[in-house]
């Protein structure tokens, strides 16, 4: 994907750069796009969704940082990330042992004249952020009609 595309990529201060990385790329299937490990440093993506990881400078250098950082990190916030199989992604957090905050659901949202439904669960990544795996169902009108998926 061309870096022109990119609308939004989230960086995540973490802790323990190691730990993170495993986490994303060995149980939610990320792949490293590139990465300055020296540095603590990876840019990835999963099937278009991407995002940053960064190691927590011990210095202070570079962190970008309103207030001091306590775990849970992003609190008041969760990503997002459309996946295809989303049952497949929670047996993985489970088999890995990573903490689930919510688990599975089937939840119909109303835009406008329209219900959008998704599959989801959120994980908590080694840092506390929120991230909400969801698999679109497809839409169906507000009366309950389903329309496609």
């Amino acid at each position: 994907m061309s870096s022109k595309t990119r609308k939004l990529v989230p960086e995540l201060i973490v802790f323990n750069f190691v730990q993170s990385f495993m986490f994303y790329t060995q149980v939610l299937g990320f792949d490293k796009l590139y990465g300055r490990p020296e540095e603590g440093f990876a840019f990835l993506s999963r099937n278009g969704a991407e995002l940053m990881i960064d190691q927590r400078s011990t210095t202070g250098e570079r962190d970008w940082v309103a207030a001091e950082l306590a775990f849970p990190f992003g609190r008041g916030m969760n990503l997002e990330i459309e996946v295809e199989n989303v049952d497949m992604l929670h047996e993985s957090c489970i088999r890995h042992g990573a903490r689930i905050f919510m688990e599975t659901e089937e939840k119909w949202y109303r835009r406008d004249a329209l219900l959008l439904g998704v599959r989801q669960f959120i994980v908590m990544d080694p840092d506390g952020y929120l991230l909400r795996l969801s698999q679109p169902l497809g839409t169906r009108s507000a009366t309950g009609k389903r329309r496609d998926g």
